[in-house]
Parts: structure tokens; C-alpha cells; sequence
């Protein structure tokens, strides 16, 4: 008996000694990333509030006006080129996660936009109907235009959900359900756009928030479609959910078969990821020096090799500007050294959730939340940018 309890006492403690060295792991990670976060907020100058006809900004304007929209809020824009101007989608309804939440679309073909229609719905039957959430318009090299969308009760039990149009989104197809992978069901590109490699690979960048007990692990990874979108396989995770809780990856293109994700993260700063051959493997996620008050960001790589970041240079804690009340742009020549360049907006309230594209003129087109009761709309000449 009393080598029984000497033996369980010896297993508690060393489970004991586990215990806390695994805390005391996870508590020098969390103040290493605070550190970081605290450099990252603090080692760049940031610009002052970016005017029209400043620094390449050409255009900033609502989409629809703050009190005659379709719903009371909106949130999680995307914005795509079609033949004859762009389109663009977000979710909209009461609120975030209410069940009334719908895709709405709004079209500009002569340089005004139009007011805005709902396309898709969480609608199951008579007597059930989810959330929509995080649209995202994808056109690839060949076949209709995609609109990409999620339903469900929440980002952990979500699916994802795709119609198409042949008409640059005037109609649109049925709804139909991505289908299922060893994660779980797809789920399309959790908030930012799909790149076409050329040899017409698409990869989705996508994400995943896993709930065990109390805890919560965000893992990115990626759906990959060799047949123009018709049929979707899943990768493994490239990270781990525990160093960094990552999600709402943007791919950026380097020359050479490299490629580079930067991602939303819950440790206050934008997390990155670099793969050497076109997206099969990926290095470890690592830190970068920008901050993020855990909100999303979106990227583009430049037809000139340089890249632009659209993104919150704040964090959650702290003064004003803090957490999603400062909107910024950056550029970048090798996707690791940032230089802030552009400051959409810097007053008390949400401005949040980014897309960005170029179009074939050469200008970049920036959407984004304002205030959770609009989508605000940016035209940017990156020629005009100096990193």
C-alpha cells in the first residue's frame, strides 16, 4: 500500500511539475508577444489622417449613407473587378450573428453604386434560419464569377457556401454547400480572396476556430482546387492554435514559387508564414513587427513585385488610437519590412475588416466596415506611393 500512494504521490507531483512548467511556458510566450506587440505599436511613424490627394489616395466614399441602408448593420466587405466596373458584398441584418443576417451586394458600372440588394440568406426551412457571414467574390481565370459566403450559429460550427454568376453579379446561381474535408465541412476562404497559381491551381486561404471545454485554437490552413473550383481538398494545419491563435490568412505572391501569409492573430500582433514551393509546406508561424488589436487585415502583391496591408496599427489596450478605431495601409518591397504610407481613418469608432484589390489600370480598390452601419470605398494610385 505504501508503494501504491508513494508511487501516485511521485506521479502527481511530476504532473504537478508538468503542469507548471507548461504554464510557465505559455506565460514567457504571452509576455514575449506582449513585448512584441508593444514595440510593433511604437517603432513606426505613422502618418496623419490621409486626405484626398495625399500620399495616392484619389477616392474615399460611402458606399450607401450612414442612415439609408438596408439593414441597421453591416460588417465584412469584399469587392471584386467585373467587365464593366466592380462589385461588391458584405453581410448585413440587425446584427452580427442574429439570424436575419444576409449576403448583400451593391454594383458600381458608372461610377456610382448602387443601392444595395440581398443575394443569399442562412434560410433552412419554414422554421429554421442561421446567420450569414464573411463574404468573399473570387474571379477566376475561366468560368463565372464566385461568391463565396459562410452560415451557421457561430464561427465554430459554421459552413461554407458558394453562387455563382454569369452576368457580373446581376444574377446569381443556387446555393450550394461547399461540401466536407478532414476538418470538417469546407469552408471557402474564411475572409480574404483566393489566388490562381499559373498553372491554374486556386488556393483558398482559409481558417478554422476550434472550441475544446473553455479553450478556443484558431488554425490556419488552406482549400485547394485543381479543376477551376469545381472540387476542393483541405490541407494540414500551419499552426499549432497555442503559440499564436491565428486566422483570416492573406496570400501574398514572391517570385520563385515563394509564398507568405499574414494573418489576424489573438496575441497583438499580425503572424506570417512563408512556404518555398507554391504553398506545399509551410515554415513555422513567426511574429511580425506589426501590430493587431486581433482584427482582420487583407493584402495584394502589386503587378510592380511591391506589396500593400491594409490593416489596424494599433492594439486592443492603450490610449486612443486603440483596437479598430485607427484603419492604415502599408507597403512593403519584400513582404518582411513595412513602412506605414496611409491613414484611412483615425477617430473614435469601428473601422475594420479590409479588402483589397488592384484592377487592370494599375489602381488599387479598398473596402472596408464604417461603423458597422456602412462599407466605405478607397481607390488608391499605388505610382504615387514611395516605400
Amino acid at each position: 500500500m505504501n508503494k501504491i500512494l508513494r508511487s501516485f504521490t511521485e506521479t502527481t507531483i511530476d504532473a504537478g511539475k508538468i503542469g507548471f512548467l507548461v504554464a510557465a511556458m505559455g506565460l514567457m510566450i504571452m509576455l514575449n508577444q506582449m513585448n512584441l506587440a508593444a514595440q510593433s505599436a511604437n517603432q513606426f511613424q505613422i502618418p496623419e489622417l490621409t486626405e484626398v490627394g495625399e500620399s495616392g489616395l484619389l477616392k474615399a466614399e460611402l458606399i450607401y449613407p450612414l442612415e439609408q441602408g438596408p439593414t441597421p448593420q453591416c460588417h465584412a466587405s469584399t469587392i471584386v473587378q467585373v467587365e464593366d466596373g466592380y462589385l461588391a458584398a458584405w453581410f448585413g441584418g440587425t446584427h452580427e450573428k442574429h439570424k436575419d443576417v444576409g449576403i448583400w451586394t451593391s454594383r458600381n458600372f458608372n461610377g456610382v453604386w448602387s443601392y444595395p440588394v440581398e443575394v443569399a440568406t442562412g434560410v433552412q426551412s419554414d422554421t429554421l434560419r442561421y446567420p450569414c457571414w464573411n463574404p468573399v467574390l473570387f474571379q477566376p481565370k475561366e468560368g463565372p464569377l464566385m461568391l463565396f459566403y459562410k452560415v451557421g450559429p457561430s464561427p465554430s460550427e459554421w459552413w461554407g457556401m458558394l453562387i455563382t454568376s454569369t452576368d457580373q453579379g446581376q444574377t446569381w446561381s443556387a446555393p450550394k454547400k461547399m461540401g466536407e474535408s478532414q476538418h470538417g465541412d469546407l469552408l471557402g476562404p474564411i475572409k480574404n480572396k483566393p489566388i490562381q497559381l499559373e498553372d491554374g491551381l486556386i488556393i483558398s486561404p482559409t481558417s478554422i476556430e476550434i472550441e475544446k471545454g473553455e479553450q478556443e485554437f484558431w488554425k490556419v490552413f488552406f482549400e485547394v482546387s485543381g479543376d477551376n473550383g469545381k472540387t476542393w481538398t483541405a490541407t494540414d494545419f500551419i499552426n499549432d492554435g497555442i503559440e499564436f491563435d491565428a486566422i483570416q490568412p492573406s496570400i501574398l505572391v514572391h517570385p520563385d514559387q515563394t509564398l507568405q501569409v499574414l494573418c489576424r492573430t489573438r496575441q497583438q500582433v499580425i503572424s506570417q508564414s512563408w512556404s518555398q514551393d507554391n504553398g506545399q509546406t509551410w515554415s513555422k508561424m513567426t511574429a511580425t513587427k506589426l501590430p493587431n488589436p486581433n482584427a482582420g487585415t487583407d493584402a495584394i502583391t502589386l503587378a510592380d513585385g511591391r506589396h500593400l496591408l491594409v490593416y489596424n496599427h494599433t492594439t486592443r489596450k492603450g490610449a486612443f488610437p486603440s483596437g479598430r478605431n485607427m484603419l492604415n495601409v502599408a507597403i512593403s518591397e519584400n513582404g518582411a519590412d513595412w513602412k506605414p504610407v496611409i491613414t484611412l481613418e483615425r477617430q473614435e469608432g469601428e473601422y475594420s475588416y479590409p479588402t483589397i484589390i488592384q484592377s487592370s489600370d494599375g489602381l488599387v480598390h479598398i473596402t472596408y466596415t464604417y461603423q458597422r452601419k456602412t462599407v466605405k470605398y478607397a481607390v488608391l494610385d499605388p505610382s504615387s506611393i514611395n516605400h
